[in-house]
């Protein structure tokens, strides 16, 4: 890996107000025990279904009001979840940028999308 600057540069299109890095995300998610499961959620949001709709249809996790897990910081994540949430761009349900495939934790599989940084 080359300085940080590179690195800020490669995640392309990243808004100018985002801070480097940053110490929190806004973040949404689905979580499967069964991977299988979290491959059919991503097969519907592909097909168009809104993530928070996918969320409360699949996921199995305490935050199915459509995955809304809100402002979560740095530290507080279990390691993969969280080196995905902080290398995701900034997108919108209606045109949600997520995790493909799923991260795999020790709680499941998750489908990850990030709606703000800090």
């Amino acid at each position: 890996m080359g300085p940080k600057k590179s690195g800020a540069a490669a995640t392309g299109g990243a808004e100018s107000k985002e801070k480097k890095g940053g110490t929190s995300v806004k973040v949404r998610h689905i979580l499967c025990e069964k991977q299988s499961k979290c491959l059919e959620a991503l097969e519907k949001i592909k097909a168009g279904m809104k993530f928070d709709e996918a969320a409360r249809q699949y996921s199995e996790d305490k935050a199915r009001q459509g995955g809304d897990l809100g402002w979560m910081t740095r530290g507080s994540m279990v390691g993969p979840f969280q080196d995905a949430a902080f290398a995701l761009p900034i997108s919108t349900l209606a045109s949600p940028v997520y995790t493909d495939p799923p991260v795999k934790t020790q709680f499941g599989y998750h489908i990850i999308m990030v709606e703000g940084k800090k």
